[in-house]
């Protein structure tokens, strides 16, 4: 059991960068800056794109939180051995791999922001399991093609994913930092 609980934390280790690019978006909504929607307030098949809640803002912080998270951890590498033992990949292209799993996990939950407005869901309102495994999916296939991702971490992330996400944003949701428990 040690070695399976040992290899989830070496998988979240990992998947950090993208964890932080999800939820960047929602940490800096409330800056007073005018907010680019992704779409350009486009429609297909008369509804919009992505949806009200999805700026470029929120992309480019994203990417930029992944990206600082891979720096650190790039950073910690060599401090201990316990951050040494956490790898499943190597750092040495830290800057790839931050941008990667940001801009990936992003791009997965753009393609969920658009499925979810084509079955007509307003953004915001739940949509169980995709909600919770959109950006994990998105973060995964982009790292895939720069970095060995094996289906033993595919199928970690996306079940730690799912029960992290959600104690997540419930925790979000009571500390008022989110509209939704989802």
């Amino acid at each position: 059991m040690f070695v399976w609980l040992y290899f989830v934390l070496k998988c979240l280790y990992f998947f950090l960068p993208a964890y932080f690019a999800n939820m960047a978006p929602v940490i800096f909504k409330n800056l007073p800056i005018k907010k680019y929607p992704v779409d350009f307030c486009q429609k297909f098949k008369g509804k919009r794109i992505f949806g009200k809640n999805k700026s470029w803002n929120g992309l480019v912080y994203g990417v930029i939180f992944a990206i600082i998270i891979t720096l650190v951890q790039a950073f910690l590498l060599n401090k201990t051995d316990f951050f040494s033992s956490l790898l499943l990949v190597d750092y040495t292209n830290w800057l790839l791999l931050g941008f990667l799993l940001g801009f990936g996990s992003l791009v997965g939950d753009l393609i969920e922001s658009f499925i979810k407005r084509q079955i007509g869901k307003a953004p915001g309102k739940p949509c169980p399991i995709i909600d919770q495994i959109d950006y994990v999916l998105g973060g995964l296939l982009f790292a895939i093609f720069a970095f060995p991702v094996t289906l033993n971490m595919v199928i970690t992330l996306i079940l730690v994913s799912i029960v992290l996400t959600i104690i997540i944003n419930h925790l979000s949701y009571f500390l008022k930092i989110r509209g939704e428990k989802w």
